[in-house]
């Protein structure tokens, strides 16, 4: 019997490090969205046309980068996981509406910000765009407004997944609790 506590115990301590990396990686995609809504598009947005283009094709360039990827893929792995593990906690339903709330995000960066990227990529170089202006205006609002709606998914999510490591902690705490309640009872016994 108590063998079998102290996997489970261990098993709760996999699932919240798990847990733990959810939030940390989802804390890191929410506060790009967010600098981004906050302060380089408005920043950017006082630039004239080809500037802010050559410095959003040279910024969604960079962006293509092994660290960014890890973040972004792996706070929907983490939460994923997070969620597999955590079925019959109460933690559950947090970290399941965390999942749905950052799959949006994946679904508004795939169908709305990558291709609006790609678009201004293939606009070529901003020195030689006839219309450089008309480029700019195909972008900037819808790629800020969907980003901004990204922003506070991804908020929503990190604090979804901050709800579920408390309660994680205090299942894990009663948990303990009942153990060491228990063990102590027996001893009394003997």
């Amino acid at each position: 019997m108590r063998d079998d506590r102290v996997t489970k115990q261990r098993g709760q301590g996999s699932a919240g490090a798990v847990l733990g990396a959810a939030v940390v990686t989802m804390g890191l995609i929410a506060g790009t969205f967010y600098i981004f809504a906050c302060g380089v598009m408005p920043g950017l947005g006082r630039s004239d046309d080809r500037v802010f283009i050559e410095v959003m094709q040279n910024t969604n360039d960079a962006f293509n980068n092994p660290v960014f990827f890890a973040s972004f893929f792996g706070a929907l792995l983490f939460t994923a996981l997070s969620a597999w593990q955590l079925r019959g906690t109460s933690a559950f339903r947090w970290v399941l509406a965390a999942l749905i709330a950052y799959a949006m995000v994946f679904v508004i960066t795939s169908g709305v910000n990558v291709p609006l990227n790609d678009e201004l990529a293939d606009a070529g170089d901003p020195a030689k765009i006839g219309d450089p202006a008309a480029v700019r205006e195909k972008f900037e609002d819808t790629w800020l407004a969907w980003n901004v709606g990204r922003a506070l998914l991804s908020t929503l999510a990190i604090g979804l997944l901050a709800r579920a490591l408390v309660l994680l902690g205090r299942d894990n705490r009663s948990r303990q609790s009942a153990y060491l309640d228990s063990a102590a009872g027996s001893s009394a016994s003997r």
